[in-house]
């Protein structure tokens, strides 16, 4: 069967030479098995090689490299990850959490070093991210988030309230209510930057079998459909994809985020919009939208959507999808120069949501199995992290990182069907209540609101 991978998303459309891959002939035994040639498994394999040069690592792909949320993702390498206010607002856990924070901050620029040392030209623009208050109360609602960082020993260089004027001159929409601006935030070209690190793996020996679905893991064995592979540590990375293995459908929901991209825009459209550092923006509506400039000048939006039911996962989403246009729609009421442009494609891409809504790492040296992930759709830089982290823990390496919260702390399964179903449903209408709410009254939703951010948290 012959894919057509350009119309999986704009970023993997844009890159030429992307071939149907050979099917590899499958080794009889491997020292360290990654499951998942996303960015985590990509970033996992880079480290144990700088670290342990002579590890045999061989990474098993159901698809090509960068197929997955690595390749679908709206471009955003941030500062920050979910759940990271769990740990800060818990005071038995909030050193630790501002050690993850900060650990964070750091990532980002790693990104971009590998990125430069590496010479993988993925388009790193570290232009910061600005928070939008589309309404009065969402100006209020921001100050307050910058002031809360600030009680936590954040700076100005770190979060800063920018008044009317000053967000407006970043992003025009910021021009009547303000704008939070976090300066440790960078843009890229995910594909570009995933597919460019297994050019760099393949060079350092690293075995990518494309094409080949790891279908049952257990402890020393990797099954695939053409044979087992026998592997002392297996490390899964498989994020939004853990239910197609066996036994896994319930550690991890696959939910959907949409994204729509335009056609180069020409100075003037610019003008109108900003983002002339290519910032990558946000407000604080629930059902998140987040959004940047591309290199070649596109208007890049993306917006959370839909649960399918079992778990499901669709191949690809078409730019005709009702979530896909629902999207498009709200690029071109926050900016009406959009109207008179094209959009160009459409797309959808799995992210991992754990049970309790932050990511995990995990190794058991006993049994050799281990795994990251769970992102929640803030993954690009916290795959790096996890990354390192990954490969400590299989080197036993007594580092600072291992001691990050995200180590062990593992979430509780998802409810069985329907209750996944319904559960998700309903928060996703709860959410679509209290945006709507907000857009009419001008203020903030005082019933679906509260019931909304509880039941997501």
């Amino acid at each position: 069967m012959t894919h057509h991978y350009s119309d999986v998303s704009l970023w993997l459309d844009s890159i030429d030479g992307i071939v149907e891959p050979d099917v590899p002939e499958l080794p009889a035994e491997t020292d360290t098995a990654i499951i998942g040639a996303g960015l985590t498994g990509m970033w996992t394999a880079y480290y144990l090689k700088q670290k342990s040069p002579d590890l045999d690592i061989t990474v098993f792909e159901a698809e090509i490299v960068g197929y997955g949320a690595s390749g679908r993702n709206g471009g955003w390498c941030m500062g920050e990850a979910y759940g990271l206010d769990t740990y800060l607002a818990n005071p038995s856990t909030r050193e630790a959490g501002m050690r993850l924070h900060r650990e964070m901050f750091n990532t980002v620029d790693e990104v971009g070093r590998v990125s430069q040392g590496e010479d993988i030209d993925c388009h790193y623009a570290k232009g910061g991210q600005l928070t939008v208050a589309q309404m009065p109360f969402h100006a209020e609602q921001i100050k307050r988030r910058v002031a809360y960082k600030h009680s936590l020993g954040f700076t100005e260089d770190d979060y800063q309230w920018l008044e009317p004027e000053e967000a407006g001159g970043r992003i025009r929409t910021a021009g009547r209510y303000g704008a939070a601006f976090a300066r440790n935030c960078a843009v890229i070209q995910p594909a570009r930057l995933v597919r460019g690190l297994a050019d760099v793996l393949r060079g350092k020996g690293v075995k990518i079998l494309e094409r080949t679905p790891a279908t049952e893991l257990a402890p020393r064995v990797v099954t695939t459909p053409r044979g087992r592979v026998f592997v002392r540590n297996i490390l899964r990375a498989t994020e939004g994809y853990t239910a197609s293995i066996a036994g896994l459908k319930r550690n991890i929901m696959p939910l959907y985020s949409m994204i729509t991209a335009t056609e180069p825009l020409p100075e003037d459209a610019w003008a109108e919009i900003g983002l002339n550092e290519r910032e990558v923006f946000d407000d604080p509506r629930r059902l998140v939208i987040y959004g940047q400039r591309t290199i070649d000048n596109r208007f890049v939006l993306g917006g959370r959507a839909n649960y399918y039911f079992g778990s499901r996962r669709r191949p690809t989403i078409p730019a005709t999808d009702a979530n896909v246009k629902r999207v498009e729609k709200v690029a071109r009421e926050l900016f009406p120069v959009l109207n008179d442009f094209k959009t160009t494609h459409g797309w959808g891409g799995l992210m991992g949501v754990p049970r309790h809504w932050r990511p995990c790492v995990t190794f058991d040296k006993t049994n050799g199995m281990g795994w990251a992930g769970g992102y929640v759709g803030e993954g690009v830089a916290a795959t790096n992290l996890a990354g390192r982290i990954l490969s400590d823990l299989v080197l036993e390496r007594e580092t600072e990182l291992i001691e990050l919260p995200w180590v062990n702390d593992e979430a509780r399964l998802w409810e069985i069907e329907p209750l996944r179903w319904l559960g998700s449903r309903s928060v996703r209408w709860m959410g679509y209540q209290a945006d709507a709410e907000e857009a009419r009254t001008n203020k903030p939703s005082v019933f679906w609101g509260p019931i909304f951010d509880k039941l997501s948290s």
